[in-house]
């Protein structure tokens, strides 16, 4: 059982940067590959970024390519998502969810096994 908890959201103004954590308030999350998901209101969930079990694949949302970054401690057992140069494109609420299967492709929601409740940016001037 995982248990995922996302950190690191808030408000700032466009330009600005953010760093989301992911963490397990119960297991390790250092066997799974991890997926940042957001959804904005009135939209659907889209992944963001996706870094792999064995942390040898990344990939991202072609709109967040040069901007964001994901990357795993493993000491810390955190998932991180350092996003620079935000722009009001990207307010919603960013979920963490870990796929305990797969690796990094074209992200679906209906693989993963396990989802965090969720923290919420705001981009706004």
């Amino acid at each position: 059982q995982l248990q995922l908890v996302e950190s690191g959201g808030g408000s700032v103004q466009p330009g600005g940067s953010l760093r989301l954590s992911c963490a397990a308030s119960e297991g390790t999350l250092n066997d799974y590959t991890i997926v940042w998901w957001r959804q904005a209101p009135g939209k659907e969930h889209e992944g963001v970024s996706c870094i792999s079990s064995t942390d040898r694949r990344t990939d991202y949302l072609e709109s967040a390519k040069g901007r964001f970054t994901i990357s795993r401690d493993r000491a810390k057992k955190t998932v991180y998502l350092q996003m620079n140069s935000l722009i009001p494109e990207d307010t919603a609420v960013y979920y963490c969810a870990a796929d305990q299967w797969g690796g990094c492709g074209v992200p679906r929601k209906d693989l993963m096994n396990y989802w965090g409740k969720g923290t919420l940016v705001t981009v706004s001037s």
